[in-house]
């Protein structure tokens, strides 16, 4: 059986329509997947820019702790093991994160 014309032009005119729909909707999706890359991409840089100031604060007071005294030694060590501790907690938090 044939399909008049007319009926075949509205059937592709509508098929074309929700082609079309459906492109919009895939450049949407895309777009959003795009921009979450982004926030992801944003979010890690500042995670390891905080870790590099860790790092910095960790070296620093190591720094401190090879040129103390016997004394001074002890009292150091203290600020140096909750530094390493701060810095291994975000390092695990940010490996977490990020898998």
């Amino acid at each position: 059986m044939a399909i008049p014309s007319e009926s075949k032009a509205a059937y592709q005119a509508k098929v074309k329509a929700q082609i079309d729909k459906l492109n919009a909707q895939i450049d949407e999706m895309k777009a959003k997947a795009e921009q979450a890359k982004a926030n992801a991409s944003i979010e890690y840089h500042s995670k390891l820019e905080n870790l590099y100031a860790q790092r910095d604060t960790v070296q620093m007071k190591f720094n401190e702790l090879q040129g103390a005294s016997e004394e001074a030694w002890k009292e150091l060590s203290k600020g140096f093991e909750a530094a390493w501790s701060d810095l291994q907690k975000s390092f695990d938090n940010a490996m977490t994160k990020f898998k």
